[in-house]
């Protein structure tokens, strides 16, 4: 039973596995978006960390993953982070960012061990989210 649970985590209304793409850049959210979808990952993007936060409080399913930018302009991906860990605590996130490193990580409220810098390969955010989607 466990087992069936796990592996239906996550799973949007598609039957696909759901991930949140949050950056306040809508080029790299698109960019997100054609390099995963066709992987069949269900793709869900906002422009605001708040917007996403909210989307999460209500979300049934919840994402199998946000993949979210740490610099935007009111709220940052680590805060949001720790608002979707309050109301669901062993949530994957993969943290973005090109203008800090993965020691932001370290520093956090909440355990983000999932980095990546930008400008990334395509190849390495393709081998990131299969990565802590099976971990």
């Amino acid at each position: 039973m466990n087992e069936l649970k796990a592996e239906n985590d996550g799973l949007g209304k598609s039957g696909r596995r759901l991930i949140y793409l949050v950056d306040d850049e809508p080029l790299l959210l698109e960019l997100a978006s054609v390099i995963l979808a066709p992987l069949g990952y269900a793709i869900e993007t906002y422009s605001s960390a708040e917007a996403a936060s909210h989307a999460f409080e209500i979300a049934d399913p919840k994402p199998a993953l946000i993949i979210t930018d740490y610099a935007m302009h009111r709220m940052n991906g680590l805060e949001l982070a720790e608002a979707c860990r309050r109301i669901q605590p062993d949530q994957k996130v993969l943290l973005i960012s090109g203008t800090v490193g993965p020691e932001v990580c370290e520093s956090a409220r909440v355990l983000l061990g999932h980095f990546l810098t930008k400008p990334y390969e395509t190849k390495e955010l393709i081998d990131v989210v299969r990565a802590v989607l099976a971990g």
